[in-house]
């Protein structure tokens, strides 16, 4: 079955909301997707007729199998889209969303098996995200904040949770990327910011709220 642009993109949304939240309300999809808590509604009842929510007034909604397969096949198109821009065509790593979201929604499964099979079949995508498999498969290994990082431990960034513009220039002035290696040695008690040091580099501070966006592997 073919789905709209809004309405995979409506699946996406409560894929990752439901992540944090378990049963999503209409509220906060409205505020993710920057619509009306009626258009939510309205969405609702056609996405429940097609049997990808399950949806009853008052109780909020999530995915049935079928929506968390859709979800994860448009995801799997985004994140193969974000690699191949970066690794192919020279994209940084804050340019690509905008544009990975208007091919994600490419629909041809060759396309994109093709495309994966083409870049080696990568595991993760420029921001540190898993890239779905063909089957929906989703390896999670990344899962330590800089913030629970002991002190003096060498680790490796390997995940950034927040992909805002704004974000990854910050993290690109600091020399921040995927694979940098770094330690943390020093916390700051009274606004929990974090001196860190990157081999070759002067120490430098980090804010709570950037730490806590960092996932490292040791």
């Amino acid at each position: 079955m073919n789905y709209s642009v809004s309405e995979e993109n409506y699946i996406k949304a409560i894929y990752h909301l439901q992540q944090e939240a378990g049963n999503v309300t209409t509220n906060e999809l409205a505020q993710e997707l920057a619509t009306k808590p009626a258009s939510v509604t309205d969405m609702m009842k056609k996405l429940k007729a097609k049997k990808l929510v399950h949806y009853e007034r008052y109780q909020g909604f999530r995915l049935t199998g079928e929506g968390s397969k859709l979800a994860l096949l448009v995801i799997r198109r985004h994140r193969l889209w974000e690699y191949f821009l970066v690794e192919k065509l020279q994209f940084t790593w804050d340019e690509v969303h905008e544009i990975a979201e208007e091919l994600e929604h490419v629909t041809s499964r060759k396309l994109v098996d093709r495309l994966d099979e083409y870049l080696g079949f990568p595991k993760v995508d420029p921001h540190g995200d898993p890239i779905p498999d063909k089957e929906g498969n989703v390896e999670t290994t990344c899962q330590l904040s800089l913030l629970d990082l002991p002190l003096n431990v060498s680790a490796e960034i390997c995940n950034v949770g927040d992909q805002s513009s704004d974000m990854l220039e910050l993290l690109t002035h600091k020399s921040i990327q995927l694979g940098t290696k770094l330690e943390v040695k020093k916390r700051f008690g009274f606004d929990n910011s974090l001196e860190v040091k990157i081999r070759n580099l002067p120490s430098f501070t980090v804010s709570e709220q950037v730490a806590r966006n960092l996932f490292v592997r040791t």
